[in-house]
């Protein structure tokens, strides 16, 4: 399935962070980068092991700068060019750069921890991936943090009942655009990462989430909302991983299937 659409595809223009003609709203958003990001590294941190880290598609190096406090040997694989060029221009040699797709990348060694955030929804084969990651480069007794965005987010289940998207799952003109290929919930994500082989050890949610990101951005440039409320959202998530704006699986390496 991946090799004959993957090769049609362009990934500089996916990864242009541009308005979406007739809806008017950008792909990405300050709530991504100034509130998940932190709030993800936060759930990933008691989880990391010492030693390397391998992330999967670093688009412009926005989450790989908060690596940079935790891991000294850190790999990015990125099929962007252009964003890979926009990275390195920041870190220069303090991270080792890829440029190529998940599918056909060829990688020296195994590593101890492997990241992949909002990535697993824009691949044509997921479960294909999956078990690259399982089979080819996840270490032994290393954890893979895999974050995808939440079908079943509050957000998403209300511009289901406005009419908006047609279904929780759906996927809307803005995140097509941008490569998606699917939208995951829960069990769909755990779904496809057994069928890969990995072990899957925890499963949460990352902060709760009944606004869409526009609204969002709009909020924080008010005093509306207070880190008071930020942390709040978050300690609810950790209740109700199903209303999260992210859904997150802490994986080990299961049996190799290859």
């Amino acid at each position: 399935m991946g090799n004959t659409v993957e090769k049609q595809r362009n990934h500089n223009l996916e990864f242009t962070d541009s308005d979406i003609k007739d809806s008017g709203r950008k792909y990405a958003y300050s709530f991504d980068y100034d509130v998940m990001h932190p709030y993800m590294i936060r759930s990933f941190q008691p989880f990391f092991r010492p030693g390397s880290l391998l992330e999967l598609g670093s688009f412009k190096g926005e989450f790989t700068r908060r690596f940079l406090e935790h891991f000294d040997d850190i790999t990015c694989v990125e099929a962007s060019d252009e964003a890979l060029g926009e990275a390195r221009e920041k870190f220069g040699d303090r991270v080792n750069y890829v440029n190529s797709m998940f599918e056909t990348v060829t990688l020296p060694r195994r590593y101890d921890n492997i990241i992949l955030t909002h990535v697993l929804e824009h691949l044509d084969d997921p479960v294909a991936v999956l078990r690259r990651i399982n089979d080819e480069w996840l270490a032994e007794g290393g954890r893979f943090f895999l974050a995808c965005p939440n079908a079943n987010a509050p957000s998403r289940q209300i511009a289901v009942k406005m009419g908006l998207i047609s279904h929780n799952a759906a996927v809307t003109p803005a995140e097509l655009e941008h490569g998606h290929r699917c939208t995951y919930s829960l069990d769909t994500l755990e779904r496809d990462a057994v069928a890969a082989g990995l072990k899957v050890v925890q499963r949460s949610g990352i902060f709760f989430k009944a606004l869409a990101n526009f609204q969002w951005d709009r909020l924080l440039q008010t005093d509306i909302i207070s880190d008071e409320y930020l942390e709040g959202c978050y300690q609810l998530g950790q209740h109700y991983p199903d209303l999260c704006s992210s859904i997150f699986l802490l994986c080990e390496k299961g049996p190799s299937r290859g």
